[in-house]
């Protein structure tokens, strides 16, 4: 829907002004002036107006606004998946890129530069185990402790790294891409069973095992990969807009570890007592959008201030 047909609609639906309509759905003036600059209107609004068309009274409708309420979140949850696919091959090809440079060429064989096997249902084994860590499982020690939400976070996306490492390895960018897509529409759960995330989580190490044992077909595991890993996400609170952001800033993170003598041994971890994936998380949480260049930058001036 275009600007200058919002201004028409709204009369039609008993508001005098844009500005009247916008104090009803509670947008502000700035916004508005927003979609006037670009001759466009939001999805989520777009839908606002087809619901409010026929309706009357208005704008006193409390059933109407109840619907109208309702079905915001799944508005703008479909308004933020409409840039899902871009968003993804833009995470396979920075994976396939930093692959490139870590591991050589042809990594997909198996074996990377230094002819060392790679094993990426491995990664993804003892990922998991780190991810379980982030929560008092264990009952003989901190029984009362409260899980590590953020670093639970940041184990799914170095899973994520690994998965999508392992589906490159057996796929191409276009298919990755085709195969992740609708696994990617969910809402994040605001309230985590800690219990159901463990074994939620300790399913992706089972899938693993199976395949690496030859107990499941290589692609039949991938697409049971993916349901599980987007499962693990929703249960644990990480929707896919943070898992996308989060896994931008960690890619960066790997490529500045690489950088800065993380395979030679000489990488300092701990900056000014805070390890270097809070300090790139808190980058993150202060930046709306970062790109990965800026982000490189920001971690490089922060190195360098050691």
């Amino acid at each position: 829907m275009l600007y200058k047909d919002l201004k028409i609609v709204t009369k039609s639906l008993g508001f005098l002004t844009i500005e009247d309509f916008a104090k009803y759905i509670g947008v502000t003036p700035k916004e508005i002036l927003k979609w006037e600059q670009k001759e466009e209107v939001p999805y989520t609004i777009s839908l606002i107006i087809h619901l409010l068309k026929g309706e009357k009274p208005l704008p006193n409708n409390s059933t109407l606004d109840n619907l109208v309420e309702e079905c915001l979140p799944l508005a703008t949850l479909l308004e933020e998946a409409s840039s899902f696919p871009h968003k993804l091959e833009e995470m396979f090809l920075l994976q396939k890129e930093l692959n490139d440079s870590t591991n050589g060429k042809n990594w997909e064989l198996g074996i990377n530069k230094f002819d060392k096997e790679i094993n990426w249902l491995r990664c993804i084994h003892m990922e998991v185990a780190e991810l379980i860590d982030s929560a008092p499982w264990k009952h003989w020690k901190n029984i009362n402790a409260e899980p590590d939400m953020n670093n639970v976070h940041v184990e799914l996306v170095d899973i994520w790294h690994f998965l999508m490492s392992y589906i490159l390895q057996e796929t191409n960018v276009p298919k990755a891409v085709s195969l992740v897509n609708t696994h990617c529409i969910y809402e994040a759960n605001e309230e985590v069973d800690v219990k159901a995330m463990i074994q939620e989580s300790e399913k992706l190490s089972y899938i693993s095992l199976a395949i690496q044992t030859n107990n499941m077909p290589s692609f039949s595991g991938i697409e049971r990969f993916i349901d599980q890993f987007f499962r693990c996400c929703k249960i644990s609170g990480l929707s896919f807009t943070w898992l996308q952001k989060l896994y931008i800033g960690k890619n960066c993170l790997n490529k500045f570890r690489q950088d800065n003598g993380y395979k030679e041994g000489t990488y300092i971890k701990q900056w000014n007592g805070k390890e270097d994936n809070v300090v790139m998380i808190n980058i993150l949480k202060q930046t709306e959008s970062v790109s990965f260049k800026d982000l490189y930058q920001k971690l490089d001036d922060a190195y360098k201030s050691l």
